[in-house]
């Protein structure tokens, strides 16, 4: 075996990979598709609202084919990874790595691909082996760090060393225990909070209702619910943008939960834009948002209101199939020493994640 460095791995492996250079693409004075160091630099935005210019440049491997919007399509660039072969799945996944450092590589993964799932089913996890070959790693074999849950997209996190992967797993650990997020999220919402800043708490639980499990509030949860799976979870929210009676949100969890943001954002009277589960739960009367019961509540396709519908320049058949509109955008993670400065992971928006930015007027300040 050759020689090791004190995090475990081969000489330059950890070394190389968190001292990179600042590249990738810049979108409204961000770095995307690369590491950042050190003070933000400021420029004009894009009245597209964050994400819009980076389409063509986020591809540094493979076809863009996967990613390129047709037409007036009402959703562009949205995959249907059910649709993919295996080896189709493969090339979309090369093609959305934003950097590849070192043992870490960072991928925007796309909305509605599973990371995980049943024995045989096509899942980010089942073809890490072939993603680990077509990116040159050889024996080395990708395992995930941090990812985004099946309906949201953005950033994931793999590693090809284990040392380094047990690294930062303990860093998103005690970051969550200590209550400083790693991660940012970006959503749209059917209406606007009450607030332009806030946490949300909420003790939650998962129930088996109609043969699938679903994310319910508890109140006042006791100590025999803690010990029975109840978890006290709390967000950070922060309105970016307000427009046509909805809301650009960056979304902060300081806890994780199945389904925690759009259940937050549920309870705030705000449903995610594409929340097919739980935007049931809120009701309207004479213009008035309220509460549903969620133990009998069932889900079902959100429903928007017409004007919004025009706004969207969406059918009510396509608004059914309207992909849910959150997405991880920025993690941070651990400089190399204790002294420096920690790095920033950042993801494009989707294509029609910027498309409906653009249709309700709202734009990142």
């Amino acid at each position: 075996m050759g020689e090791r460095g004190q995090d475990g791995c081969p000489p330059g492996h950890m070394r190389t990979t968190l001292a990179p250079e600042m590249g990738g693409c810049r979108v409204l004075g961000q770095v995307l598709g690369g590491w950042r160091r050190g003070p933000r630099v400021h420029v004009a935005p894009e009245t597209a609202g964050f994400g819009t210019k980076a389409r063509h440049q986020l591809q540094p491997r493979g076809s863009s084919k996967w990613f390129r919007p047709v037409g007036n399509q009402p959703f562009p660039g949205l995959l249907r990874p059910q649709s993919l072969s295996r080896e189709e799945l493969v090339d979309v996944l090369k093609v959305a790595v934003v950097d590849q450092k070192g043992p870490l590589v960072t991928l925007n993964k796309p909305q509605g691909l599973p990371v995980t799932g049943k024995p045989g089913e096509l899942t980010l996890l089942s073809v890490l082996p072939e993603l680990s070959q077509s990116l040159g790693l050889g024996e080395k074999e990708l395992q995930v760090v941090r990812a985004s849950g099946k309906e949201t997209s953005g950033l994931v996190l793999l590693s090809s060393c284990p040392q380094t992967a047990s690294r930062l797993q303990k860093f998103f650990t005690h970051s969550q225990r200590a209550g400083r997020p790693t991660a940012t999220y970006c959503a749209v919402t059917d209406g606007i909070p009450a607030t332009s800043e806030g946490k949300i708490r909420a003790a939650l639980k998962l129930e088996h209702m109609d043969g699938v499990n679903l994310v319910v509030p508890v109140k006042s949860p006791s100590r025999k619910d803690i010990l029975e799976g109840v978890k006290k979870t709390i967000s950070h929210f922060r309105v970016v943008a307000t427009s046509s009676g909805c809301a650009l949100v960056q979304l902060q969890p300081l806890t994780v939960f199945p389904s925690q943001l759009p259940v937050h954002m549920v309870l705030e009277l705000c449903p995610v834009l594409g929340d097919h589960t739980y935007s049931a739960r809120v009701g309207t009367v004479l213009g008035q948002r309220f509460l549903l019961p969620a133990e009998s509540t069932k889900p079902r396709r959100q429903v928007l209101d017409e004007a919004l519908l025009r706004r969207l320049r969406l059918t009510p058949s396509q608004a059914a199939q309207l992909p849910l509109h959150l997405h991880l955008h920025r993690l941070h993670l651990p400089g190399t020493r204790p002294q420096d400065a920690p790095i920033e992971l950042l993801a494009p928006l989707p294509s029609y994640f910027s498309r409906t930015l653009q249709c309700l007027g709202l734009h990142y300040q």
